[in-house]
């Protein structure tokens, strides 16, 4: 069974983390609330889980904790950002908000991030534009365990979209969604479950479908949006997350995109500098009043969850089931399993600290 902690003791203790490698005061609490935010939201896999993977990056040196995070290229609209090998926990956000100031001066913003690692969430970064009136995007390639349709080869990472639009009176939309049928660490909770994948989630190294959750490692690949049947489709949209955060940023792409786990060497011969991101931020009134706008997304929210639905079931708004899991976590604690308890624990006593 879990157990649960709460949000605050969480905090603490990722935080005193990523102090102990040698973040700045700043910069360890932007990586925890990016890192929690995942477990708040019910996105298990990509939480406090996943502590000990960016810790392992640090010790091998391919994280830099105290980044010196710079804008490479720019325009009044757009922007290059090298993120100096940092933890995308913290890049991430920095480039976001750049794209939220361009779109307070311009009307939108857009930047492209080079030179990062793996960012968290996607929502999270999406989401910061809500205050602002704002439509908020957030893209990011990752490591090769996607094979293409009718591919044997795995060229493309799990690649996620997320697109966060505010509304009035309603919660806002807030789409977050790997490209392929489901994401790596939705196989890394089945292991520690000792569950089996549904079927149409991975293929095995001869392009047989599999429901081993551990395939990618004896040379199987994740199965791209829309399964066996339109998985060109999400190879598509894979395809164009991997071009605009990496071929567009000067970042690795494709193949070449460096693993996040540290035992695993990055591919010789980079094409590009660590992993991309892609941030864009629309002001509303760039558009239309927000007030306007805001008011037709509560009649379009509430048009679409009122809908007629079949037997025992309702329909939801993207970010619905997400929201709710953060009211209930934040009051009640979030839970992990014992071997993330386990994961953690061995982290802390590195540094002397209790979970």
């Amino acid at each position: 069974m879990p157990t649960t902690y709460s949000y605050t003791r969480l905090f603490a203790f990722a935080e005193a983390v990523f102090r102990s490698m040698g973040c700045s005061e700043t910069d360890a609490r932007q990586a925890t609330e990016t890192l929690l935010s995942a477990d708040l939201r019910g996105v298990d896999s990509h939480g406090v889980a996943r502590l000990s993977g960016y810790l392992r990056l640090w010790e091998a040196q391919r994280v830099n904790a105290t980044p010196s995070i710079g804008v490479v290229h720019e325009t009044p609209s757009t922007a290059v950002v090298d993120g100096d090998a940092g933890l995308g926990l913290v890049v991430g956000p920095h480039a976001m908000r750049l794209a939220i100031e361009k779109a307070q001066s311009v009307g939108t913003g857009w930047v492209a991030v080079r030179n990062s690692n793996h960012y968290g969430i996607a929502g999270y970064h999406a989401m910061l534009a809500l205050p602002h009136d704002m439509i908020g995007i957030s893209l990011t390639n990752a490591s090769p365990l996607v094979a293409p349709t009718h591919s044997l080869e795995r060229l493309l990472g799990t690649n996620p979209i997320s697109v966060a639009i505010p509304a009035g009176d309603q919660p806002p939309f807030v789409l977050d969604m790997a490209t392929t049928t489901a994401a790596q660490g939705k196989m890394e909770i089945l292991e520690r479950k000792g569950l089996p994948a549904p079927a149409g989630w991975i293929q095995d190294q001869y392009g047989n479908s599999s429901q081993n959750p551990t395939e990618t490692r004896s040379g199987g690949a994740l199965i791209p949006l829309g399964g066996e049947t339109g998985s060109h489709k999400g190879y598509g949209l894979g395809a164009t997350v991997d071009i605009l955060s990496a071929v567009l940023s000067g970042a690795n792409y494709g193949p070449w995109v460096p693993p996040f786990v540290a035992f695993l060497q990055p591919p010789a011969n980079p094409v590009g500098q660590g992993i991309g991101h892609f941030f864009g931020a629309m002001r509303v009134d760039a558009f239309r009043p927000a007030a306007e706008f805001k008011a037709h997304m509560d009649n379009w929210i509430e048009t679409f969850r009122n809908a007629k639905a079949v037997p025992e079931k309702h329909v939801l708004i993207p970010g619905d089931p997400e929201r709710l899991t953060t009211e209930q976590r934040l009051l009640n604690g979030i839970p992990l399993l014992q071997k993330v308890v386990d994961d953690l624990q061995s982290v802390g006593e590195k540094f002397g600290l209790t979970l």
